[in-house]
C-alpha cells in the first residue's frame, strides 16, 4: 500500500509491506531510521522486539528499488550506529535489495535476535540466488587503534650527508635540476601540440623541488636510498608525469638495494621500465618517454661487461635516449594524451622523451664534470 503526503512542501511517500499500515515519512536518514527502531521495540505495540543493552541482532537493511547504493549505505550506517548508542551489538548486517517494490525510493529494516548457533545457521553455504555472501563478523561503526609493527633492524647503509659519494650525487642532481629548468620553454611548446602545453612546467617543478630538499639536508650516497628519496620528492611536488617517474624510480631503487655495481644499474634500469609498463600501460613505440627510456636500457646492458667503461657505456646511451627521441616525431601516439591528437598534427618529438634524454645527459655531464 502506498499513501502520499507533504511535510514542509515536500513530497514523502510512506510504504508498508501488505497488510501493515504505512508509517509516516521522516526526511533526515537518521531521523529515519531513529523512528523506525523506535517504532519496532516500543513496547506498547504487540509485536515489538524487546532489545536490552548486550542484545545481539542480525540487521536487514532493504532498498525497496529505488535507492542507490550511497543512500543505502547512508541508511545501512545510521541503524548501525543507533543500534550501537543502544548498546545491542550487531552481529551480521545484510544490506542489498532483498524484496523490492519495482523502483520506490524506500527502504525497510528488519532485526532478529540471535545467539550463536542462529549466527551459525545464518553463515551456513546456501543455494538461494538472492542471499548475500556474508563476511563473517561483527558491523560496527566503531574505530579501534592497532599499534604499527615494530620495524626490524634495517641494513646499515650510508647516512644523509655521509660517505665519499655525496658531493658526486649533489653535483650530478644541480645538472639535471639547471638542465631542465633551461629546458622549460622548449619542453612546453614541445607539449602544445599534443597535451596540455605543460611538460616544462611539470619538470621545472620537481627540477625546484630536488634543489629545496638538497638544501634542507645532503642526499643519501647509497643508490638505493638516493632512488627512494628522489621518488618521494617527485610525487610530491612535480604533478603531472610524476606517477610515471615515481614508478620509475621506485622499481629501480629495488633493484639497488643490496648491491650497487654496474651491471645493478643495468638491472635497476629494466626494472623501472617494466614497472612503466606494467602499470602505465605504454610500450615502446608508443610515442612517450618510455621510448628514450627503453633505448638507453638497451645500450645500458653493456654494463654487464665486466671490462665496462661507465662513462663511455653512458654517452652511448644518452645518444641512444637522443635519437630515440627524435625518432618520435614521426610516431603515431598509442598512449598518453597525445593519443588522443590526430597524428598529422604531431610534427614535434614527444616532450617527455625529449626530457628523458636530456635527463640521461645531463647525469652523464655530471659525472665527467666531477672526480671519481
Amino acid at each position: 500500500s502506498q499513501k502520499k503526503k507533504k511535510k514542509n512542501g515536500v513530497p514523502v511517500w510512506g510504504w508498508s509491506y501488505p497488510d501493515f499500515p504505512p508509517q509516516k515519512g521522516v526526511l533526515p536518514a537518521d531521523k529515519a531510521v531513529e523512528t523506525m527502531l523506535k517504532h519496532m521495540t516500543d513496547p506498547s505495540s504487540a509485536s515489538h522486539l524487546s532489545l536490552a543493552p548486550g542484545s545481539s541482532v542480525v540487521l536487514v537493511v532493504n532498498n525497496l528499488g529505488g535507492l542507490s547504493c550511497l543512500e543505502l549505505g547512508i541508511v545501512a550506517g545510521a541503524a548501525v550506529r543507533c543500534l550501537e548508542n543502544r548498546g545491542v551489538s550487531i552481529a551480521r548486517a545484510l544490506v542489498g535489495s532483498f524484496m523490492t517494490a519495482l523502483e520506490m525510493a524506500g527502504v525497510s529494516l528488519t532485526l532478529m535476535l540471535v545467539d550463536e548457533e542462529l549466527v551459525r545457521l545464518i553463515d551456513a553455504k546456501t543455494t538461494a540466488m538472492a542471499w548475500p555472501n556474508l563476511l563473517a563478523g561483527l558491523a560496527t561503526t566503531r574505530r579501534e587503534e592497532i599499534p604499527a609493527p615494530v620495524e626490524g633492524p634495517k641494513k646499515p647503509q650510508d647516512e644523509a650527508g655521509t660517505g665519499p659519494g655525496v658531493v658526486r650525487v649533489q653535483r650530478v642532481l644541480e645538472r639535471v635540476c639547471s638542465t631542465l629548468l633551461d629546458m622549460q620553454d622548449r619542453l612546453n611548446e614541445l607539449d602544445r601540440g599534443a597535451g596540455d602545453g605543460d611538460c616544462g612546467h611539470t619538470h621545472a617543478r620537481a627540477a625546484q623541488a630536488i634543489r629545496e630538499w638538497m638544501r634542507a639536508r645532503p642526499p643519501p650516497s647509497a643508490p638505493g636510498q638516493l632512488l627512494s628519496a628522489l621518488a618521494d620528492v617527485v610525487l610530491e611536488h612535480m604533478g603531472g608525469s610524476s606517477g610515471l617517474y615515481g614508478l620509475f624510480l621506485t622499481a629501480a631503487a629495488r633493484s639497488l638495494r643490496s648491491r650497487s655495481d654496474f651491471p645493478a644499474w643495468a638491472d635497476a634500469m629494466d626494472a623501472g621500465i617494466e614497472a612503466m609498463q606494467r602499470y602505465g600501460g605504454a610500450a615502446p613505440g608508443d610515442r612517450t618517454m618510455l621510448d628514450s627510456l627503453f633505448a638507453a636500457a638497451q645500450t645500458l646492458h653493456s654494463l654487464r661487461n665486466p671490462s665496462a667503461n661507465l662513462l663511455q657505456v653512458l654517452a652511448a646511451a644518452v645518444q641512444s635516449a637522443e635519437a630515440a627521441a627524435e625518432a618520435t616525431r614521426h610516431m603515431e601516439a598509442a598512449a598518453g594524451r597525445a593519443s588522443y591528437v590526430h597524428s598529422s598534427r604531431l610534427e614535434q618529438p614527444d616532450p617527455g622523451a625529449v626530457a628523458v634524454a636530456a635527463v640521461l645527459g645531463a647525469v652523464l655531464e655530471g659525472l665527467r664534470d666531477t672526480p671519481q
